[in-house]
Formats: structure tokens, C-alpha cells, sequence
């Protein structure tokens, strides 16, 4: 008996190669998401030098998010296809080459057009890569192998904007994107050597043929969600982004019903969602995609308008929360695989609440010490959520199903965060024209930001609420 249960936790243990595998596959993902913040910083310094306007300069930001929204579905197919090894860096390898292209632009539109090479890699980097880490950590590990890639999307954020600042003012912005290269070019033959070799497809024909009908119809769909979400509260009038949200939402509801009936095999299977914990963890990576990424533009913006804060002295302001983060993160991923993720998401989520709750009193002027002491825990909080809900909805599905599993998660939560970043930024938008002061259209907006979060409390009820429970399966 001992001995059994000797093995057992020996198999359970995260193994020098895993733990490899999970620091080359984070690399990348870290500087795309480092470079999709700092671009955000550079934006007055590109109008300058190509002389032209900040509404024009913002398609660099926003055509790659767009291009994200299209390639993302196609993660799954290309993993099925040419092995999630290859896929994984070639992705990074494209990446690579966008980065420095968009480095050597010699106008506005070839600097649109390179960043979306740059985001057709970036774009891939994360879905391939929690698919390489879920199938290599097996059910009882996937928890806090799911933690290792969580950490870009806490400290990301926060150093985005304290690279873009250092390098826009003491260097140029175009070292924005240089600095991607050397750390991708050292990344690629590490990937050689410690990813597993491709499995060959199994599948009686050979690999699946792409599903282009799914493909014309979910990809510009999700564009034109995503795209219609980002533009809400801004001057064009709200018929614009409502007829282009209405025309992303027949194109997905066409795609569903397509899904659905295609005897191939479809871009992202739909069916999936008849495992009842795997739809309550898309709907909790929904619900988190709208509370977190709202919350993460709203923080440093709060110390920006209302503190009045310089860029630097924010990125610095919002460091507590990262490292938080980053603690809760690797401790909810041991505790998921031992008790179940039910009982951790639900700490992690009360802990978000209460770091949320000091700054929905911005009208009364917190200290800054207790801000402080609330980044802290809200940092503790959505590192304590995310890795175990990514490891449950991964546990819910077969490991031949991982790859559809992946690119499915990551579309939900794209466009929860897009869905809550309007809803938000239309709050704060609201607040500020009605004249009442910053503090209180800060105050107001983060109320939303904690609804958003409490709401999320529901679907994870029906996690599985200790290890026993289940191995895997609806």
C-alpha cells in the first residue's frame, strides 16, 4: 500500500522536464503579451515619427487584436495537422519575424501590416502551448502545470507599460519590438530540444482537412465581435459597433449550426460543451475574461487620472499585484490537483472581491497604503483562479480532445475580455461626461468590475469539489 502510494505521488510530482517545458513555453507568450501593453505606450511616439494622426496609429493595436480573433480558432486544426511541436514554433518563429519587420517599418500601413504577421504567431502561442503542457502533465498535474502558464497574463500587464516607458524614453520605439528577438531566437532550439516529438495522426484518412465554411464563418465573426466591443463608447455612434457585434453573432450562430452538422471534423467542436464541467469552466473563463482584463485597464488608469500618476510611477504602483499574482498562481495549482479546483477558485474569487472592494470607494480617498494591501490580495485572488480553472476545463475532456479544448478556452476567454473591457470602459465613459469627478466614475466602474467577479462565483459551483470526484469526463 505504501508503496503503491509512493509511485502515485512520484507520478504526480512535476518533473525537471516538465518544469522545462513550462519555462520555454512561457517565454514567447510573456513577450507577446509584454509587446501588446508597451505598444499601447509608444502610440504618441509612432504619430510623431510617421506624422500622422493617434486614431491612425491605434490600428496597430487593434489590427492585432483582430488578427488574433481570426487565427486563433485555426489552433486546434493546425495542431491535428502538423503536430503541436511543429506548430508551436512555427508560431514563434513567425512571431520572430513579424517582431523584427515591424522594427524595420518604413511607414504607418507596413507597420499595420507587419504586426499582423507578428500577431499570426502570437496569436497561436498560447493555445498550442497549454495544449503541449496539458498532455505532457496528465490529469492529476494539470493544475500546477496550468500555473506555470498563467504568469504572463499576471506580470505582463504591469511590465508592458514600464518597458514601453523606459524604452520610449531612453532609446526609440522601435526597440519595442528588437528586444522580442533575441530572447525568441533562444527560445526556438530550446523548444527543439526539450518538446516532446509530434505524435503521427491517427486518424483512419490521415489528419483532418481544414474546415473552411467553419473557418469563413468563425473567424471573421469573432473579428468583427471583437472589433464592434472594442469601439462602444467611442464617437462613431452606437449604431456602428451594435451592427458589427449583430453581424460577428450571425456569423458564429451560423457557425454553431455548422458545427453541429458537418460530418468533418469542425475548426473548434462544438460538442464539447455537452460536458457539463467543461461548459462551467468556459463560462467561468468567460465571466474571469470580462472581470480581470476590465480590471487590468482600469487599474492603471485609476492611478494615472485620479493619482496622477506617470506611466513609470503606475507600472511600479501596480508591481504588488503581480507579485501576488504570481504567489497565487503556483499555490492554487498544488492545491487544485490535491482538493479539487471548486474550493480554490472560490477563495481566489473572494480574495479578487475584497482587493476590488477599497477601490470601488475611490470617491472617499483611500490611502495608498491600503491600495496597496488590496493589489495584493486581488493579486492573490486571480492567480488563485485562473491556472485551476484552466486545469478543470482540460480535465473534463479526453487528451485526443485537448487541442479543439484549447482553442475553444481561448476564444471564450478573448471575448469575455472584450465584452467586459466595453461594458467597463462605456461606465467610465458615462461617469466622466456626467461631470461628478473621476473619483466617483472610477468608484462607479469598479462596482461593475466586482459584480462582474461575484458573478463568476456561480458556475464554478459546479467544479468538482475534491480530487475523488472524477478523473475526467462531463
Amino acid at each position: 500500500m505504501t508503496t503503491t502510494s509512493a509511485a502515485g505521488a512520484a507520478r504526480d510530482r512535476l518533473d525537471p522536464h516538465l518544469l522545462r517545458m513550462g519555462i520555454v513555453l512561457i517565454a514567447a507568450p510573456i513577450l507577446a503579451t509584454i509587446d501588446a501593453t508597451a505598444v499601447g505606450i509608444a502610440a504618441d511616439a509612432m504619430a510623431a515619427h510617421f506624422r500622422t494622426s493617434l486614431t491612425d496609429v491605434q490600428w496597430v493595436a487593434a489590427g492585432y487584436l483582430l488578427a488574433i480573433a481570426v487565427v486563433m480558432p485555426l489552433s486546434g486544426w493546425l495542431s491535428r495537422r502538423f503536430g503541436a511541436k511543429r506548430t508551436w514554433m512555427a508560431a514563434v518563429a513567425v512571431f520572430t519575424a513579424g517582431s523584427a519587420l515591424c522594427g524595420l517599418a518604413w511607414s504607418l500601413p507596413a507597420l499595420i501590416a507587419f504586426r499582423l504577421v507578428q500577431a499570426v504567431g502570437g496569436g497561436l502561442m498560447n493555445p498550442v502551448g497549454q495544449t503541449i503542457l496539458a498532455q505532457a502533465a496528465g490529469p492529476s498535474r494539470i493544475g500546477r502545470a496550468m500555473s506555470v502558464l498563467t504568469i504572463p497574463v499576471m506580470f505582463a500587464p504591469v511590465l508592458g507599460p514600464i518597458v514601453g516607458g523606459l524604452v520610449v524614453q531612453q532609446l526609440d520605439w522601435r526597440w519595442i519590438f528588437y528586444l522580442n528577438l533575441p530572447v525568441c531566437l533562444l527560445v526556438l532550439p530550446a523548444a527543439a530540444r526539450v518538446l516532446a516529438r509530434d505524435e503521427v495522426a491517427d486518424e483512419p484518412g490521415g489528419a483532418p482537412r481544414l474546415d473552411l465554411l467553419g473557418l469563413a464563418l468563425l473567424s471573421p465573426g469573432l473579428a468583427a465581435v471583437v472589433y464592434g466591443l472594442t469601439m462602444v463608447g467611442g464617437r462613431d455612434g452606437a449604431w456602428t459597433p451594435a451592427a458589427l457585434v449583430g453581424a460577428g453573432l450571425a456569423l458564429i450562430a451560423g457557425y454553431l449550426v455548422h458545427a453541429l452538422r458537418t460530418r468533418r471534423q469542425p475548426l473548434i467542436d462544438v460538442r464539447l460543451f455537452a460536458k457539463g464541467r467543461f461548459t462551467a469552466a468556459c463560462v467561468a473563463l468567460f465571466l474571469l475574461g470580462a472581470s480581470l482584463y476590465s480590471s487590468m485597464i482600469l487599474l492603471p488608469l485609476f492611478f494615472q487620472h485620479d493619482r496622477h500618476a506617470d506611466t513609470l510611477s503606475t507600472g511600479l504602483l501596480l508591481t504588488p499585484q503581480a507579485l501576488g499574482a504570481a504567489v497565487g498562481s503556483f499555490a492554487a495549482g498544488r492545491l487544485a490537483d490535491r482538493h479539487g479546483p471548486r474550493a480554490v477558485v472560490t477563495g481566489g474569487l473572494v480574495l479578487s472581491l475584497a482587493g476590488l472592494l477599497a477601490f470601488t470607494q475611490a470617491p472617499a480617498r483611500p490611502d495608498t497604503w491600503l491600495l496597496t494591501l488590496c493589489l495584493v490580495l486581488y493579486g492573490l485572488g486571480i492567480g488563485g483562479v485562473s491556472a485551476p480553472t484552466m486545469a478543470a476545463a482540460y480535465a473534463s475532456v479526453d487528451r485526443q480532445q485537448t487541442p479543439g479544448a484549447a482553442g475553444a478556452l481561448n476564444v471564450v476567454n478573448r471575448l469575455g475580455g472584450s465584452l467586459g473591457t466595453a461594458v467597463l470602459t462605456t461606465v467610465l465613459d458615462s461617469g466622466l461626461r456626467q461631470g461628478g469627478g473621476a473619483a466617483h466614475a472610477y468608484g462607479t466602474a469598479f462596482w461593475w468590475a466586482f459584480g462582474l467577479c461575484l458573478v463568476t462565483l456561480v458556475p464554478v459551483t459546479f467544479f468538482r469539489s475534491a480530487r475523488r470526484d472524477g478523473r475526467r469526463g462531463g
